[in-house]
């Protein structure tokens, strides 16, 4: 066994045995006493996406002004998020500043700074070892404590908006052989009810998104009854049409008004896809540098006070597709003015993580930060399911 692999059994041994918010602070010391690392760093990306912020080690009184954070734009966090690639440069002290994302399937969790003496690519390769290593550490440690919902935490949370952000996957993004997801939400001044969800199954990737009517915690409180009885239906084997019936039964029975959604589910064998729209926008398909609209026969919202009847339709997904669902608030008043096929264009080749973040930027400087509704993004790019899938 490489010495490598001798550190990277110690430092999950050591985060098993420490308490959950001592997480990072196993893998600082490992690195301290591997590398001689000084200033070891874990930085979280805020809720809103707008600063990194800097978690206390363990002892450290926190800063009266609350968390220390950095703005992301046009930063070296930024790039090495983008890029998912390990970043080095002088630290002004002789020795190397190194910055490492912290990533599981997907799913950014944070990046880890470090100052160290030297590096050779063995060292680089040891601690991009150690920052995938905690990034299982964090995402298994995060159930038991607040400490990492505290650290993204830089403004203050309405109730509407902890319900809101509590019923969102606590991953926005997903890897897999056949595709890759993620997920984006802006959400409005005052909470417009606005979810997406997805499960990846043995077999099956199932997707939704949903707009629950109203603003507030009177739409939080519908779009939980939405969002819970679909998992709940989906949980239970339900198809489509049976999630779609138990959410629309949930919302006329205990909600006060209506929700519009559209819920998917591919098959990762075949990558047939079925889908149930329940008054909800079409998506958008990239499909061979072309972006359009996909129409869809659409059905009443969840919630209707009248006789609704779900049905399926088939969906084409090709090798290559980006298919971009999105809610009314992404083209909305002052957002309906972003070219969002424009953008599409122009991020086609970037992984869905940017491409998110790209919409979602330009409709909050379309709305110069005050959307009148939430805009919700979920992009999903299919890969296939021939032996080329495996390898992308």
């Amino acid at each position: 066994m490489d010495s490598g692999s001798l550190g990277l059994d110690e430092v999950l041994r050591a985060a098993e045995d420490a308490a959950p918010v001592e997480s990072v602070d196993v893998v600082a010391r490992n690195l301290e006493k591997r590398f001689g690392a000084r200033v070891v760093t874990f930085l979280l990306v805020d809720l809103v996406g707008q600063d990194v912020v800097r978690l206390p080690r363990a002892g450290e009184a926190p800063r009266d002004g609350g968390p220390e954070r950095t703005a992301l734009r046009h930063s070296v966090y930024e790039r090495v998020l983008r890029d998912q690639r390990l970043h080095e440069e002088p630290d002004g002290e002789g020795g190397i500043l190194m910055v490492v994302p912290v990533t599981n399937r997907g799913d950014c969790v944070g990046l880890l700074e470090l100052a160290l003496p030297a590096a050779d690519d063995e060292v680089r390769d040891q601690v991009a070892r150690a920052a995938h290593a905690l990034a299982y550490i964090v995402v298994t440690d995060r159930r038991f404590t607040d400490l990492y919902h505290w650290g993204r935490r830089t403004t203050r949370t309405s109730l509407a908006a902890e319900i809101q952000h509590q019923l969102l996957p606590s991953a926005p993004s997903c890897e897999a052989p056949q595709f890759t997801l993620a997920g984006g939400l802006v959400p409005a001044d005052d909470i417009g009810g606005d979810t997406y969800d997805y499960a990846l199954n043995r077999d099956t990737l199932h997707l939704s998104i949903t707009d629950a009517m109203g603003h507030d915690t009177a739409s939080a409180l519908l779009a939980t009854l939405t969002v819970n009885a679909l998992r709940g239906a989906r949980r239970s084997g339900a198809e489509l049409t049976g999630q779609a019936r138990a959410a629309h039964e949930a919302v006329q029975t205990y909600g006060r008004g209506i929700t519009t959604g559209q819920l998917l589910n591919i098959a990762l064998d075949t990558g047939a896809c079925r889908l149930v729209n329940a008054g909800h926008p079409w998506p958008l398909r990239l499909r061979r540098g072309r972006v359009e609209e996909v129409p869809l026969k659409v059905n009443l919202p969840f919630g209707t006070p009248a006789p609704v009847a779900y049905r399926t339709q088939q969906l084409e997904l090709l090798p290559g597709d980006r298919l971009v669902l999105i809610t009314d608030g992404m083209q909305d008043r002052a957002a309906g003015a972003v070219d969002l096929a424009a953008l599409l264009h122009a991020t086609r080749d970037e992984h869905p993580r940017e491409v998110v973040r790209t919409l979602t930027d330009a409709i909050q400087g379309a709305c110069r930060g005050h959307l009148s509704d939430d805009a919700t993004t979920l992009v999903l790019d299919w890969h296939g399911t021939g032996p080329l899938a495996a390898h992308h």
